[in-house]
C-alpha cells in the first residue's frame, strides 16, 4: 500500500469523471483518476475506459460540438501515444463521437494535471477517514476525498448478432442515437414493456416510419398513463408475447431486419428494421464499492441531500450514471461530475487540506 495520502481519487473515465477531474485538479486537489483496465471481461460488459459514450457513434447533443471537420482539431487536440478507442478520424463533417468527445475530455483532464491510472478497483475500504481504495494490479491506495463516477452499463439482450451490430444500428439510448440520419423514416424496434420503453418507443416515433414495441409477456409494466400513451400513438405496433432470437443486418447497411419468437405458439417471424434499441434497464457498477454506502431500491448510489453529490459516506462523492437513474446524458453526467469535485474542494477546504 502505498503512504502517500491523496486529496481526491476518482473512480471512471465518463463525462462525469473527467469533469470532476478537469475541476478538481483547477482547484489543486491533484486528482488521481482510475479509469478502468483494458481486459476483455470490460470490453465484453461494457466497462471499458472512457464509458458508455466509447460505444456510441455520432453525438449529436452534446453543446459546443457542432457538426464540422474536426480532423485537425482532433489531431491538435489529442496526444497521439494517449488516443484511446479512438477509430480513424474522417476528412467529411461529423458530429462528435462519443470516442472522440471523451479523448477531448480525458486531454483537458491531463492538461491540467491530472493522473491517470489504467486499471480496474476491486474494493474500498471506508471504514476511517482515510479512505482505502483497492486495485487490481496498481496495489492499494489512499484518499481523503473520494469521487465515485464509475457509471452504469446498459442491459443487453446477450445475442452474439446483437453485439455484432452495436454501433450500426443496435442502440441502448434512443435519445443518444434516435434523430441519427440512419434511422430517420426508417421502421425501428424497441424491446422492454416498463416506462423507459415506452418513453424510447413514442421518442423514436418523432424519427422513425414506425416503431414496434417488442414485448416478451402478454402485458405492460409500465404505468397505466404510459401504457395509455402507447396504445394511442398509431406508429407504435405492440408485438405482444414475442422474443428476439436474431438481430439480422449486412456489414454495409447495419441492421436490417429481426429474428422474433412468439413464445405462445412458437411460432418464428421475421421483421424488417433499420434499428433495435433495448429498453431493458442498466446496472450501476458498484460492486467495488462492496454495500459501504446507502444504495436505491434499483442498486445505484443514493444522494443523501438535494443538489449535492453527498452520499452516505462524508467524503464520498457519486456523480454521473452510478447515481442517476432518470436523465442518463452525457452532460447531465459532466454536471454532477462538475459538482461532485466543487463538493470534495469545499470539504477539504473546512479541514485546511487544499
Amino acid at each position: 500500500m502505498t503512504d502517500k495520502v491523496e486529496k481526491t481519487i476518482i473512480i471512471g473515465s465518463g463525462p462525469a469523471a473527467w469533469s470532476a477531474a478537469i475541476y478538481a485538479a483547477r482547484a489543486t486537489l491533484e486528482p488521481l483518476v482510475f479509469e478502468g483496465a483494458m481486459t476483455e471481461e470490460n470490453r465484453q460488459q461494457g466497462t471499458l475506459p472512457l464509458g458508455q459514450l466509447a460505444l456510441t457513434t455520432e453525438v449529436e447533443n452534446y453543446a459546443g460540438f457542432p457538426s464540422g471537420n474536426l480532423k485537425a482539431f482532433l489531431d491538435s487536440a489529442i496526444d497521439s501515444e494517449q488516443q484511446y478507442l479512438l477509430p480513424p478520424v474522417s476528412e467529411e463533417e461529423h458530429a462528435v463521437t462519443g470516442p472522440e468527445l471523451m479523448n477531448l475530455m480525458r486531454q483537458q483532464a491531463r492538461n491540467f494535471g491530472t493522473r491517470i491510472i489504467t486499471d480496474d478497483v476491486t474494493g474500498t475500504d471506508f471504514s476511517s477517514d482515510i479512505f482505502k481504495i483497492e486495485t487490481l494490479e496498481s496495489g492499494t491506495f489512499q484518499c481523503r476525498t473520494l469521487i465515485v463516477a464509475s457509471g452504469a452499463r446498459a442491459n443487453y439482450l446477450g445475442l452474439p448478432s446483437e453485439d455484432a451490430y452495436k454501433n450500426r444500428g443496435v442502440s441502448a439510448c434512443a435519445v443518444c442515437d434516435g434523430a441519427l440520419p440512419r434511422f430517420r423514416n426508417k421502421p425501428l424496434a424497441v424491446v422492454g414493456g416498463g416506462d423507459s420503453a415506452i418513453e424510447e418507443s413514442t421518442f423514436l416515433t418523432k424519427f422513425a416510419s414506425k416503431v414496434y414495441l417488442v414485448v416478451r409477456r402478454d402485458t405492460l409494466r409500465a404505468s397505466k398513463i404510459m401504457q395509455e400513451r402507447a396504445f394511442r400513438n398509431e406508429k407504435i405496433e405492440i408485438l405482444w408475447n414475442h422474443e428476439v432470437l436474431e438481430v439480422l443486418g449486412e456489414d454495409k447497411a447495419g441492421v436490417t431486419g429481426l429474428r422474433l419468437l412468439q413464445n405462445k405458439d412458437h411460432q418464428e417471424r421475421t421483421v424488417e428494421i433499420h434499428g433495435l434499441f433495448l429498453a431493458i434497464g442498466h446496472t450501476p457498477n458498484t460492486t467495488f464499492l462492496r454495500n459501504q454506502v446507502a444504495l436505491t431500491e434499483k442498486g445505484y448510489v443514493a444522494w443523501t441531500a438535494p443538489a449535492r453529490t453527498y452520499t452516505s459516506v462524508k467524503g464520498v462523492f457519486a456523480a454521473g450514471d452510478v447515481a442517476d437513474d432518470y436523465y442518463r446524458q452525457a452532460i447531465t453526467s459532466a454536471g454532477t461530475g462538475c459538482m461532485a469535485a466543487l463538493d470534495a474542494e469545499k470539504l477539504l477546504a473546512e479541514h485546511d487540506l487544499v
